[in-house]
């Protein structure tokens, strides 16, 4: 094992044109010698609308903050059980992969039928 210490961190960026963000998903930019990472750590910043005193007397807002995790699905693809991934695609809103697969087959065919 390495004693490499990784102090790389990405970084969540969002893509921006003259006119603004040019693009809703946010994309980390991955260093060469670096791999994406797995899981996601981020925090969850919320005003709660109260305030506190600041160093000099000041207003500052209270905010509240919660820790959430984003997995990787292609990880989770490739290491649990076709059930077991179907289970946590469903507790996340989307539909189990055959079902996805055959809606994914017809919006393709819809699109071949209007270009033709």
């Amino acid at each position: 094992m390495s004693n490499k210490r990784n102090n790389w961190v990405p970084e969540i960026m969002y893509e921006e044109s003259a006119e603004g963000v040019a693009s809703n998903f946010p994309f980390i930019q991955v260093p060469k010698d670096e791999t994406m990472p797995s899981l996601l750590y981020i925090f969850e910043s919320q005003d709660t609308g109260e305030v506190e005193p600041g160093p000099d007397g000041e207003e500052l807002p209270v905010f509240e903050w919660d820790m959430h995790q984003y997995a990787d699905m292609a990880v989770l693809k490739s290491n649990l059980r076709p059930e077991l991934y179907d289970e946590v695609r469903v507790s996340l809103g989307l539909q189990p992969m055959a079902e996805a697969i055959a809606a994914g087959q017809q919006i393709t065919q819809n699109v071949k039928t209007n270009l033709e």
